[in-house]
């Protein structure tokens, strides 16, 4: 038998050398911050856990912990239905690359540009904005109204990544199980049940993951409609931490910001287990 040669592994190399200068040297380098009472970089003083117990024992870091996983979850129950239906829609059309193209362009506005752009649009001068003014729709004042503005301009910016990655899927699909299910007389809900959804668990998982991670980290979009408001309603969890930042506590934000990685990091742990023990 020939010997196994892991030399393949020094492809990996280059690979491991950028992970590390752009992920694991800064990862280390906040932790370190998150020991220290921070005035300048030559000041620094150590105190341990501190900004650790300030933060977990704060009311309003598990409000904002509780509004950030309650944005998460709104914004997946609407977004990821929603795209599958969309990609299920555009398996039926003509042209669907020009659908997917149309649908992926939001994705490539910068974010700083959007909240802008809705703005603009539901303002007093804007193209909907006397209209929802008539009908009462106030999102400076309202806390639901603000809610429902952000989550649509989310939806808006997120749902042709959704749909791609769904359609992706659904486009894998070998044509001889659509062939079988009609022979078998099964009906469309059957086939989406029993085909379409675990063909596309894949895709779905990663569109899971990608759409919790980004949601639940929101800062630009609350920050620019109304800076947390009304009444600290939109104050997320990373408007927290662009709070201490402009303070210049250094120290606090770098132990925040470890407290929400290690927040991402076990649920995105949880949910690759329970991914893999339900793949056959």
């Amino acid at each position: 038998m020939t010997p196994h040669s892991n030399r393949a592994w020094l492809l990996l190399l280059p690979a491991i050398a950028i992970m590390g200068l752009v992920a694991v040297i800064p990862l280390l380098t906040v932790l370190n911050y998150s020991f220290h009472d921070i005035f300048t970089l030559e000041s620094r003083y150590w105190i341990g856990l501190e900004w650790y117990g300030e933060i977990i024992t704060s009311q309003r870091f598990w409000a904002s912990l509780a509004r950030s996983a309650l944005f998460s979850a709104v914004v997946l129950t609407i977004q990821v239905p929603l795209g599958i239906a969309v990609a299920l829609l555009l398996r039926s059309t003509r042209h669907p690359t020009l659908y997917l193209m149309a649908l992926a362009m939001p994705l490539v506005v910068p974010w700083n540009m959007i909240p802008g752009m809705w703005l603009t649009l539901v303002g007093p001068q804007g193209l909907v904005g006397p209209s929802l003014i008539a009908a009462g729709f106030d999102y400076k004042f309202t806390a639901l109204h603000t809610w429902a503005l952000i989550v649509t301009m989310d939806t808006w910016h997120w749902l042709g990544l959704v749909v791609i990655l769904s359609y992706a899927g659904l486009s894998a699909i070998p044509r001889p199980y659509y062939q079988a299910a009609e022979i078998d007389g099964a009906s469309r809900a059957a086939i989406f049940r029993h085909i379409e959804l675990p063909k596309i668990a894949g895709a779905l998982a990663i569109v899971l993951l990608l759409r919790f991670v980004d949601s639940f980290m929101i800062y630009t979009e609350a920050f620019r409609i109304n800076a947390g408001g009304p009444q600290g309603a939109t104050t997320f969890l990373s408007l927290d931490l662009g709070e201490d930042i402009n303070a210049y506590s250094y120290g606090s934000a770098a132990a925040r910001a470890m407290t929400y990685f290690l927040i991402v990091i076990t649920v995105v742990w949880a949910f690759v287990q329970v991914t893999r023990r339900r793949t056959p």
